[in-house]
């Protein structure tokens, strides 16, 4: 946002497929849990104050880009999204009919995040979950309920940092040694 402020954009929104978060604490986020409440970093104040309003839309999603002759992006068809519950109980975004909106774009960047691992290898192996739809496998072990089947980073504990994708895909692979050649010497 404060990029594309820098650079003298004519307009900027950014679109966010979530919902816009509480201004307070829910009772569902208790202390001393990170509090789950809405914030406005300083690219998004900016952006407010130079064209009068959030850039944010919440609760949307990108469904198309269209170029023009010469392969120059010219809109994105866009949809919106409510968030409801699936089979297991899991909140998924269901589109809205009537809600598409052609928006006209010159340049999109994507900042996605993670919203869970993919289904299709916990069904295909059989590996259980966590109650945040993550593989279930302990910091320092890795290992899940499947012998020989380990997992770490945002598969293991849900989306983070870098740095922690790092730590624990070092970990797996020292746990991983250890169980293919009874010990270990990697750090």
């Amino acid at each position: 946002m404060g990029t594309s402020l820098r650079h003298r954009c004519k307009s900027v929104t950014q679109l966010e497929i979530m919902p816009q978060l509480p201004l307070e604490r829910g009772s569902n986020n208790p202390w001393p849990e990170y509090p789950r409440v809405h914030k406005v970093d300083y690219g998004q104040q900016e952006a407010a104050a130079i064209f009068g309003e959030d850039p944010r839309q919440y609760c949307i999603t990108a469904k198309k880009f269209v170029g023009d002759e010469q392969g120059q992006l010219k809109e994105v068809h866009t949809v919106k999204v409510e968030w409801v519950k699936d089979d297991l109980g899991r909140f998924t975004p269901r589109e809205i009919a009537g809600t598409e909106k052609v928006w006209p774009a010159q340049l999109v960047l994507l900042a996605m995040g993670f919203t869970g691992p993919e289904e299709t290898l916990f069904e295909q192996l059989g590996v259980e979950r966590d109650e945040r739809s993550n593989a279930k496998a302990e910091y320092g072990k890795f290992a899940t309920n499947l012998e020989g089947v380990f997992s770490a980073g945002d598969m293991r504990r849900g989306q983070s940092l870098v740095i922690w994708a790092i730590n624990e895909g070092r970990g797996a692979a020292r746990e991983c040694d250890r169980y293919l050649m009874g010990s270990t010497n990697l750090l």
